[in-house]
């Protein structure tokens, strides 16, 4: 589908989570170059066509200083290396809207039009997650989470869980199913994430072959 819708949701926060190690990368893959953008710039820019309030979580905000402006720096409430459940509870923590859509930094083709859709579901669901793999593996950094989730999220890290499906069981969870996602984007390129430099290899060749 010909991604045409472009307007800002109001009630919608968005969040970048930025503070992994990308060990298997073997460098910071948020400053790598795709086209003529970092891939966090990238990410940044769709984020910015869906909502007012957009935020990078990290807690070594110097490596996008060329993001000021554009976005809000809110550090992991939990201090670094403690995974992303605890980034999706500083993004609640600091949203200023009563959702929020958590993604990854490494995700280079994020579809706008399948986002505003998901967008417009079931907002009082404390969790809206697309679930595309066959062993119903929910995609829980491209979901929406909303911020009645989170007084359960910080007790299961005080309990010291970090497994993001873990709390699905305490709190409403609206799952978006293969069927749904694939009118939008049919090959589920959305979802593409990089964590190896073959990964990032692949990236580059199906960024090329969408260029017009």
């Amino acid at each position: 589908m010909t991604e045409t819708v472009d307007f800002v949701i109001s009630d919608l926060s968005a969040a970048v989570l930025a503070g992994g190690a990308s060990s298997r990368m073997g460098q910071n893959k948020a400053l790598l170059t795709l086209g003529s953008e970092r891939l966090i710039e990238r990410v940044v820019a769709r984020l910015c066509a869906l909502s007012n309030d957009v935020m990078v979580i990290t807690n070594t905000p110097e490596s996008y200083e060329f993001l000021a402006g554009l976005c809000r720096f809110v550090p992991d409430v939990t201090g670094p290396g403690q995974g992303p459940l605890a980034g999706i509870a500083s993004a609640l923590s600091a949203a200023r809207h009563a959702r929020v859509l958590v993604v990854a930094t490494d995700m280079p083709f994020l579809n706008l039009s399948l986002l505003h859709h998901l967008a417009r579901l079931e907002p009082q669901a404390d969790v809206l997650v697309p679930v595309i793999a066959p062993d119903g593996f929910p995609e829980t950094l491209h979901a929406i989470y909303g911020k009645g989730a989170l007084p359960v999220i910080e007790a299961q890290l005080a309990g010291g869980s970090r497994k993001i499906t873990h709390f699905f069981r305490d709190v409403r969870v609206r799952e978006v199913p293969a069927e749904e996602i694939r009118s939008f984007d049919p090959a589920f390129r959305s979802f593409f994430n990089v964590n190896t430099p073959e990964e990032w290899a692949e990236a580059e060749r199906l960024d090329a072959s969408s260029m017009p």
